[in-house]
């Protein structure tokens, strides 16, 4: 089974149905749906993200990308090269998980909270653990500007369900994932986009701990050499295969090119049998997927 373990429901941008079929054609049999969390915004130019990803992997040039991509406005939305565009406070849970009760087969859903929200984050598990198809806790504290050990409470419950986090930490603070780890033990963390923002620096932090993990999503954060870099350094039993979609390269219908990350690991991976692993082995144990 392959499963994309990370891709926001927007259907601004990509319909479910229209979803579906991009997954057959990928090969794809399952997705991990959880809220979209800002506007649809445009394609970033393939050069401005070759620049990028070329001065955020690089600890000497780090803090010229994060001045490209850590801006907020007054309002508290960010503010991209593209534009300025609205952030949602409290993503949309009760949409996600009506996607996976239509389509159980194809969709398993994460709960997103914020601390800083107006929904309790602790009461929002309460309400979606039961759900068919739940699969962890979705947290954004780099655009949600928050600290990661705010979310020790919800931590400490989801430890007891035995699913997994998944979160796009920050720069400074908003990037110590370390201080949540400590304060809920045995917490099962994915960091996305391959530990954005320090990389390389992060895997040399969590290559000891066998509970942290990390996943491949999202063409502007994570290259072809910063993929194979990781997968190197972690295992491939500690990779997870995901796409950030609807968000990326788009195809020449200007939609997200969905099989785009999928090829990548087929052409990085030779072995069937670790491709396996990234591909969906990895996430299906992790999850509790049956």
């Amino acid at each position: 089974m392959i499963i994309d373990c990370h891709f926001h429901l927007e259907e601004g941008l990509l319909a479910r149905d229209e979803l579906i079929e991009r997954m057959d054609a990928a090969g794809v049999d399952r997705v991990a749906l959880m809220g979209a969390m800002v506007e649809p915004f445009p394609e970033a130019a393939k050069f401005l993200v070759s620049l990028l990803q070329f001065l955020i992997t690089r600890r000497a040039t780090r803090g010229i990308a994060k001045a490209l991509v850590a801006n907020f406005s007054e309002r508290g939305n960010i503010k991209l090269p593209m534009g300025e565009f609205k952030l949602y406070p409290d993503p949309d849970n009760g949409a996600v998980f009506e996607a996976v009760k239509k389509f159980p087969k194809r969709f398993l859903g994460w709960a997103f909270v914020n601390p800083r929200g107006a929904n309790d984050p602790v009461k929002e598990l309460a309400r979606w653990k039961k759900a068919p198809g739940f699969v962890g806790v979705k947290v954004h504290p780099f655009w949600h500007r928050y600290d990661p050990v705010l979310l020790a409470p919800v931590a400490r419950e989801l430890v007891k369900t035995g699913k997994p986090m998944l979160a796009h930490v920050g720069f400074g603070s908003h990037g110590d994932f370390g201080a949540l780890l400590r304060a809920a033990p045995g917490l099962k963390l994915i960091l996305a986009h391959a530990g954005f923002p320090e990389y390389s620096d992060t895997w040399e932090k969590i290559r000891g701990n066998k509970n942290v993990f990390v996943d491949l999503s999202q063409t502007g954060y994570v290259g072809e050499k910063t993929t194979r870099q990781v997968i190197e350094y972690l295992g491939v039993e500690r990779c997870l295969f995901g796409t950030d979609g609807p968000f990326g390269y788009h195809a020449a219908d200007g939609k997200i090119d969905y099989g785009f990350i999928r090829r990548r690991i087929d052409r990085l991976i030779p072995d069937a049998g670790a491709r396996r692993r990234i591909l969906g082995e990895n996430f299906a144990v992790l999850a509790g997927i049956v």
